[in-house]
């Protein structure tokens, strides 16, 4: 049981940073279409 709670302690950067690859560009993206679809309808 304590070698299941040590890889689950180790896995915990790699999915911050998994999960950051992820949602960054996501984001990001979104944040760029909000901007576009205001110019679109703004004019």
């Amino acid at each position: 049981m304590a070698s299941t709670e040590q890889q689950n302690t180790n896995r915990i950067p790699l999915m911050v940073i998994a999960w950051a690859w992820v949602t960054v560009p996501f984001i990001y993206g979104i944040y760029e279409l909000v901007q576009k679809v205001t110019q679109l309808f703004n004019g």
